[in-house]
């Protein structure tokens, strides 16, 4: 399993355009994927648990990766993150 912790900088949050991005990205990969939020974890591939933490600027997301093909998984969305949110 890998873990990346990270800060939102968008300055609307994790809001719906990038999130279906996102999901979208988490759905490609062959792994399992999660999100992570003050103890509440959902299904990355699956947008309304995405939208459901409703995550602000400021607050950090911990991104999960588990299974065949994690590390790649897990390179392909934290730059995701970085360069979206």
């Amino acid at each position: 399993m890998k873990e990346f912790k990270y800060t939102i900088t968008d300055p609307e949050g994790i809001h719906a355009r990038p999130a279906g991005l996102f999901v979208k990205a988490a759905a490609a990969c062959g792994c399992k994927v999660t999100i992570e939020k003050d103890g509440k974890e959902v299904d990355a591939k699956r947008i309304l648990g995405v939208m459901s933490l409703g995550v602000k600027q400021g607050e950090t997301i911990t991104l999960k990766t588990d299974g065949d093909g994690e590390d790649a998984a897990m390179d392909t969305l934290q730059k995701f993150l970085q360069e979206n949110l």
